[in-house]
């Protein structure tokens, strides 16, 4: 009777799509040599989204009860992005990873917010073990394990783990620094990408010479245009040895794709997006056959609903006891908004008809609210907002402290300094130079407007770590304008010193490669943090409520382009 209702519940949760027909051919689960390797990346927080880390839970019990080794791994980014993540400052989450049962883990970019002595708490309260290959200290010695065997159902898997080089930017430059701004640790970020290359090389090496059968590598490297060359398929053509990558840091839906490394061999790459809306399985059939695919929420849900998927193994209340804990602040009412405030394109949608994110790339009204609130709070010439530091979001109605915190889940503080014309020109051209594509440092801007010539290619230099050096030729950003305080415009003047609001990230710490405001004047030094900026602004200058001024979803018209 048992391997009667094995049978039947393999076979309705694969017609749901969420086990491969490779799975189901074998109902003798207590024979079965197939293993299941699940895995998440950029959950962000993302506790109840999507398919929530009890969804996750539910499928990893339910595969395990019908007999099948599963391994469960995250790719990074897990700790930051929304309320509980923030209030705990990360440690909230790892608890809940701890108790969904994560084996493996990569180190994300954003896994380093709140700072290195917190990070490595983090590390310390988490029962499953941080693999990386590429992060080393100022003696160029890794501060992890490069890789992890498990011996699962007679076979040696090896796991790898590899963080992106753009940790130095998109986290916070400082962190890596002394107090000297002199770099103590490294990413292999050097070399055009060979530094990386040569450190993922010799993990996958010494993973085959341990006696690995195959090598999965837990990555946060991604795929986007400003991440080269140190993407996911960079690290594929320029390696061997690794027979599957699981990705993350892009959040691209990705069901498997098959990229050629340097032999001309096929490898798998994969990603699942972002905040748990999709969870990945890796299987390892009884014939070395390997196959990617997502589990949707959509899917979960009917098996929810027909019972199969029941078992959480505690995690329902765990995430539930640590979403009560916040519940008093998060849903606090802090404002009131008349018009909705976007991050995302409200007409046009990508191929999959999901919304297209365009704070990373072009003005937005949520963008010009966050900028206006840092040069209203600091009393600025301009302001700056990065489009990577505003995360979601805010319907029409009421606003919470908690959607708040998820705009600005930072904790960065507010700092305000004296910059020449030439470094606020400097610093334009750097923001826009990914485009047509996103950039996490696209600067949402206030006290300004300026026309950008996408005839123009970009022509920044920057160093091996990312960061901004000079600008080499033609520039794309033109017309620049500053606000004067008759409500006039005049054009900037590269001579003159202004003051510029932002926050610590970006102008103290060099964040998302901003280096021209590190050795500036400090005229205010950390005063307020970044959601704090943003309620006093709508409370005390807009009276509590955003109005009319921002009812253009795409913005005031300070960006514009030709």
């Amino acid at each position: 009777m048992k391997k009667r209702i094995l049978a039947i519940l393999i076979a309705a949760v694969m017609l749901l799509g969420l086990v491969p027909v490779a799975l189901a051919d074998d109902v003798s689960t207590e024979e079965t040599k197939d293993i299941v390797v699940l895995y998440t990346n950029d959950t962000h927080c993302g506790v109840t989204d999507g398919m929530g880390f009890a969804g996750v839970a539910r499928v990893k019990a339910a595969l395990e009860a019908a007999g099948y080794p599963v391994v469960l791994v995250d790719n990074g980014d897990a700790v930051q992005g929304d309320v509980i993540g923030t209030l705990s400052k990360g440690e909230a989450i790892i608890e809940l990873m701890n108790t969904a049962g994560y084996e493996f883990a990569a180190i994300g970019n954003h896994d380093f917010d709140y700072g290195m002595e917190q990070f490595q708490k983090n590390v310390g309260l988490a029962k499953f073990q941080y693999l990386c290959c590429n992060f080393l200290n100022a003696e160029g010695k890794p501060l992890f394990d490069s890789f992890a065997i498990k011996e699962i159902a007679g076979k040696k898997i090896g796991f790898i783990g590899i963080a992106t080089p753009q940790t130095f930017k998109t986290s916070t430059p400082t962190y890596f620094q002394d107090e000297n701004h002199k770099y103590i640790y490294s990413f292999c970020e050097g070399n055009d990408g060979q530094d990386l290359y040569d450190a993922v090389q010799k993990a996958a090496d010494d993973a085959r010479a341990a006696g690995a059968e195959y090598v999965i590598a837990l990555a946060h490297l991604g795929n986007e245009y400003e991440a080269h060359p140190w993407t996911s398929s960079d690290v594929i053509t320029h390696t061997t040895g690794i027979d599957v990558v699981l990705d993350g840091h892009s959040h691209t839906v990705m069901m498997g794709d098959k990229v050629d490394n340097a032999n001309g061999e096929k490898v798998l790459l994969t990603q699942t997006g972002t905040k748990l809306a999709n969870l990945g399985m890796l299987t390892i059939g009884k014939d070395g056959t390997l196959k990617t695919q997502l589990i949707g929420d959509s899917a979960l849900a009917l098996c929810n609903m027909t019972g199969l998927l029941t078992e959480s193994n505690g995690m329902e209340e765990a995430v539930t006891a640590a979403l009560a804990e916040n519940d008093a602040l998060v849903n606090e009412v802090v404002a009131h908004t008349d018009v909705d405030l976007i991050i995302n394109d409200p007409i046009a949608v990508d191929k999959d008809g999901k919304p297209i994110r365009i704070v990373r790339s072009q003005e937005t009204n949520l963008g010009d609210l966050c900028a206006d609130a840092y040069r209203a709070m600091g009393e600025s010439d301009v302001a700056f907002v990065n489009g990577g530091g505003i995360r979601t979001s805010i319907p029409v109605g009421d606003i919470t402290f908690g959607q708040i915190i998820q705009v600005h889940p930072f904790g960065n503080t507010m700092c305000v300094v004296e910059a020449t014309g030439a470094e606020i020109l400097d610093a334009l051209e750097f923001s826009n130079a990914s485009l047509p594509g996103e950039f996490g440092g696209f600067l949402q801007v206030s006290g300004l407007k300026f026309t950008i010539d996408m005839n123009v290619q970009p022509s920044i230099e920057k160093d091996e770590k990312g960061m901004f050096v000079a600008v080499t030729g033609d520039r794309r950003v033109k017309d620049v304008q500053v606000l004067q305080a008759d409500g006039t415009y005049a054009p900037i003047d590269p001579e003159k010193t202004y003051t510029v609001s932002c926050h610590n990230y970006l102008l103290k710490n060099g964040g998302d490669g901003y280096t021209m405001f590190q050795d500036n004047v400090i005229l205010r030094d950390e005063v307020m943090i970044d959601n704090q900026v943003l309620i006093n602004y709508i409370v005390d200058v807009l009276q509590g409520t955003v109005g009319a001024g921002y009812s253009d979803p795409y913005g005031e018209g300070r960006i514009t382009f030709q």
